[in-house]
């Protein structure tokens, strides 16, 4: 089922997530504009938002996760310039992240970043408005893993916290495959142009 461009959602409940593709933008291979990035991924928030308005009012109880990527994902990385800091928030998953914390969901970070500039990445989350309940940067010996292996793998220590992970949002397949989560959401990469 098409859900929107560049989105990806899969069924809640699942042990290990089956993504759902969408239409991919018509101008992947063109490359992409920053209005254009932005109506993408709003189209994939618009999609989240609901399903965690649904999801958390059928809590009972449970402890609630939702899980973010960072590059292209929670910070606009690849529309800013690199030197100049804060590298401002997506705006539509700033609203997602805001929005399910404000219903009772802890909102981990799960990165590919190093762990030499975890203090600079937490800054910058904070300093834009993200809520952080827990970051997790690549560190010996996770630091040469496969980058989905490694997700995977926090996604899964943060269910030994006692979290239920409703969903993990990311825009690269890395990001999301491996399971542990109820669904996952794809915002666009434009067939890897975004990292």
């Amino acid at each position: 089922m098409a859900l929107g461009i560049g989105g990806t959602v899969t069924a809640a409940g699942s042990a290990a997530a089956v993504p759902v593709q969408a239409a991919a933008s018509t101008t992947a291979a063109q490359g992409v504009d920053y209005a254009t990035w932005q109506r993408d991924v709003r189209a994939v928030i618009d999609q989240a938002l609901p399903y965690v308005e649904q999801r958390t009012a059928h809590a009972d109880g449970q402890k609630l996760a939702l899980v973010f990527d960072i590059d292209n994902t929670t910070l606009e990385t690849d529309f800013h310039p690199w030197y100049e800091l804060p590298t401002p928030a997506v705006k539509a998953s700033l609203e997602l992240a805001r929005y399910a914390h404000s219903r009772g969901v802890d909102i981990f970070f799960v990165t590919a970043r190093p762990g030499i500039i975890a203090s600079e990445t937490k800054w910058n989350l904070k300093t834009v408005g993200y809520p952080v309940s827990g970051l997790y940067v690549r560190d010996l010996p996770d630091l040469f893993d496969e980058v989905s292996a490694y997700k995977t793998s926090k996604r899964a220590q943060i269910e030994s916290l006692g979290y239920t992970i409703i969903a993990n949002v990311g825009n690269n397949t890395t990001d999301l495959v491996g399971g542990h989560a109820e669904r996952t959401f794809k915002l666009p990469d434009y067939d890897g142009q975004l990292s």
